[in-house]
């Protein structure tokens, strides 16, 4: 298989921005993510089509305005949550109004007051247990109007007169006026089940099972670059055995440079696509005190864990990352309607859970290999409480004042990054740590005047 056949090689680099932008961004609209975004990708439509299919399993569909990329989803992702326009993640409440606004939509017209998209909302979401929508209540209004402007930065809504503002501060003195994108509304509520019939967020993610050796090769590759594309590192541990073969293989590399334009790095221990050009959404290194704190922290941890004349680093076995999956899967399934979840006994469940938090806190489990270095928590707040000293006001006040924030929003930025592991009493250091062993940082000080 060779990818971007048809491609000239002057045209290259604009095909794989191309596909960078639909790794990117699943759905392009004339407005979203800009007004350059759906020209690049109707130009390369066909090859995209064709080339998306054989690499990653994807299905390209563009209907009017809109280009939407239909994924495979290996597993759920928990960091990649929708966010209001102030950055805020979405709770239950905006995803189930988001849905619940989303089928009201495609049963409506060309046009839609933003009171009368409450009312849809509420006639469905007053029939489920633990939702309801009250248009008295202010944070009900604000919960549908961050919704709304979800879906409006998409261009699915188009304010043609009034203020979403001012109908969630006061529904009787305001109101909002939206043209409906109704390409936009079908490209984008696509599910693959009829969610009627789903009794777990899992069967979301289940497959048609292979009668080939060939077909089962052929999904362990795609398998293989979707995770190297979706993933910041992909560690051979955290993957099965068909598809780890894939990460080690010369293919892979060879295929994602081709189409994405960025080059893989291998390691022993698991492979990462070097993301020069923002593919990611967020980035690593990147800018922020937050992120140089990250940075910072992972450079001290690495240190500790090489250092040959500190005291011992204890090693402990890696949580199962399955059972961490299960219990996300745990967590969206409480979200279920009580009549269609399959029965659980809670005490056994909670039985396995302590079980699990045992064997990971067991420091003698496993071989020396795949044990990893722990750090507690205080080595990572006396790390941070030398970092706001060492470099002083390149930290802004608000973070010397509560350097305990610092410490965990630094820290939660390197389990997204695949970089350490959250366990009881401090993080597991995964080998992507190592790549920062003796840096040196050079923060650039604020200016006082």
């Amino acid at each position: 298989m060779r990818l971007a056949a048809k491609v000239s090689d002057l045209e290259l680099a604009d095909y794989q921005r191309a596909v960078r932008l639909l790794l990117r961004h699943p759905l392009i609209t004339s407005s979203w993510p800009d007004e350059r975004a759906l020209p690049r990708v109707r130009r390369f439509s066909a090859e995209l089509r064709r080339d998306l299919a054989d690499a990653f399993g994807y299905r390209l569909e563009l209907h009017g305005a809109t280009a939407r990329l239909v994924r495979t989803a290996d597993a759920l992702d928990p960091d990649r949550p929708a966010v209001t326009r102030t950055g805020r993640p979405f709770d239950r409440q905006r995803y189930a109004y988001l849905s619940l606004a989303l089928a009201a939509l495609g049963r409506a017209g060309i046009q839609v007051t933003l009171g009368e998209l409450a009312d849809a909302v509420a006639s469905d979401a007053n029939r489920i247990t633990g939702l309801g929508f009250d248009p008295d209540a202010g944070p009900d209004r604000r919960a549908l109007v961050d919704a709304a402007g979800w879906l409006e930065e998409r261009g699915v809504l188009r304010l043609a007169d009034g203020s979403s503002a001012s109908w969630a501060g006061d529904p009787g003195a305001g109101e909002a006026l939206y043209d409906i994108a109704r390409d936009v509304v079908f490209a984008l509520f696509r599910p693959p089940r009829v969610l009627q019939h789903v009794d777990s967020v899992a069967a979301l993610l289940e497959r048609s099972m292979s009668r080939s050796g060939n077909a089962d090769r052929r999904a362990a590759a795609q398998a293989a670059r979707r995770a190297v594309a979706d993933r910041p590192v992909v560690y051979y541990a955290d993957v099965t055995t068909e598809v780890a073969n894939h990460l080690r293989g010369s293919a892979l590399p060879a295929d994602l440079y081709r189409l994405t334009g960025l080059r893989v790095e291998r390691r022993a221990e698991g492979v990462l696509l070097v993301d020069t050009v923002r593919l990611s959404a967020e980035q690593f290194p990147g800018t922020g005190s937050v992120a140089q704190a990250a940075v910072l922290l992972a450079t001290a941890m690495a240190d500790r864990a090489a250092d040959p004349d500190g005291r011992r680093v204890r090693r402990m076995a890696a949580p199962d990352p399955g059972a961490a999956r299960a219990a996300l899967v745990g967590q969206v399934d409480a979200g279920l309607p009580r009549a269609t979840r399959v029965g659980i006994d809670e005490g056994a469940e909670a039985h396995d859970d302590e079980a699990g938090d045992d064997e990971a806190g067991d420091d003698e489990a496993g071989d020396d290999d795949s044990r990893l270095p722990f750090i507690t928590h205080s080595f990572l707040s006396d790390a941070v409480a030398d970092i706001l000293d060492r470099y002083g006001t390149a930290f802004g006040a608000t973070w010397h004042a509560d350097p305990e924030r610092l410490r965990s929003e630094a820290v939660a930025l390197l389990v997204r990054f695949g970089a350490v592991v959250s366990v009881p009493g401090g993080v597991l250091v995964r080998p992507l740590v190592g790549r920062y062993r003796n840096t040196v940082a050079q923060v650039r000080q604020r200016a006082l005047f």
